[in-house]
């Protein structure tokens, strides 16, 4: 059996109409994606704690899953005349069956970061059993270790974590970079995220990796001072909290800022040498880390 991924090209104002109408015209599924998804055009439809709901990407592509025997022209043509939205762009595939879950493991080996952690999803066993290992399977939140951003996080963190400092993980994700310092020998380590679902998947990773660690939601967060700080969100998000995430320093203590494009580095950089003595940046691909250490108080 196969199935026809149909992929059309919609603006804001029309990706609801088109998704709705496809799933009245028989498609098995339909979602909404930002057409112009990783790469520097990407459009952040997230908001900060008192920020109005967020909305929908400009710029949208609507794919729906459909049955191989389906007849596309008639199904857009039906499409067009129920939406009056005519001259729709879109492209096809077919999509063959398969066991989808060995497919989907099959994409995710253990991930070196370094000779002392890893990254190991739980259908495998890790390589070096006596480095860090985290245990950690791809899910719904962002950061499995396989992103540049993640990554330079990473490494980052072995180098500059020791024994009993405090780590604040902002925008936590899956919760792998709070995990990661508290394996590597933070003592007191807080993660936290606007979306309820990154601090269920977090706590549930901490639990796995048998951490203790405190996650909680953006809006509960109230700010307290860490030795070290790391932040792997989008460059605006960045931009907009470096003063809260500036409070959140002790001086002399360290943050690593992550999420930023090449040709956003410089921006981003000038914006936190307000408060921070920002270091050389650190490169992986087309993703840079920004790290700086808080300035003392004059």
């Amino acid at each position: 059996m196969a199935w026809v991924s149909l992929k059309i090209a919609a603006q804001d104002l029309t990706a609801d109409l088109i998704s709705d109408t496809l799933m009245e015209l028989g498609a098995l599924s339909a979602i909404i994606e930002d057409a112009n998804a990783e790469t520097i055009d990407e459009q952040p439809i997230f908001g900060e704690p008192g920020d109005p709901p967020p909305g929908i990407w400009q710029q949208n592509l609507v794919s729906a899953l459909l049955d191989e025997n389906v007849n596309i022209a008639e199904i857009i043509s039906q499409l067009e005349q129920r939406t009056k939205l005519f001259g729709l762009r879109y492209s096809t595939e077919m999509i063959q069956e398969q066991d989808w879950v060995r497919a989907t493991q099959s994409q995710f080996d253990p991930i070196k970061i370094t000779e002392r952690l890893w990254i190991v999803p739980t259908w495998h066993s890790s390589p070096n059993p006596e480095a860090i290992n985290i245990v950690l399977d791809p899910g719904l939140a962002f950061g499995t270790g396989s992103h540049p951003t993640t990554h330079l996080c990473l490494k980052w963190l072995t180098e500059t974590v020791a024994n009993g400092v405090s780590v604040l993980d902002y925008g936590c994700g899956s919760g792998i970079l709070a995990i990661a310092a508290k394996k590597l020998g933070a003592d007191h380590v807080t993660g936290t995220d606007i979306d309820p679902q990154a601090i269920q998947s977090s706590q549930y990773n901490a639990k796995q990796n048998e951490v203790s660690a405190n996650f909680l939601h953006a809006s509960d967060y109230q700010s307290q001072l860490f030795d070290i700080v790391v932040a792997n969100i989008l460059s605006s998000a960045l931009s907009v909290l470096a003063p809260a995430l500036a409070r959140s320093c002790k001086p002399g203590s360290k943050i690593a800022l992550s999420g930023i494009l090449r040709e956003q580095e410089s921006a981003v950089s000038a914006i936190y040498s307000e408060w921070f003595d920002m270091a050389p940046p650190q490169y992986m691909d087309a993703w840079v880390l920004l790290t700086g250490i808080r300035k003392c108080a004059p």
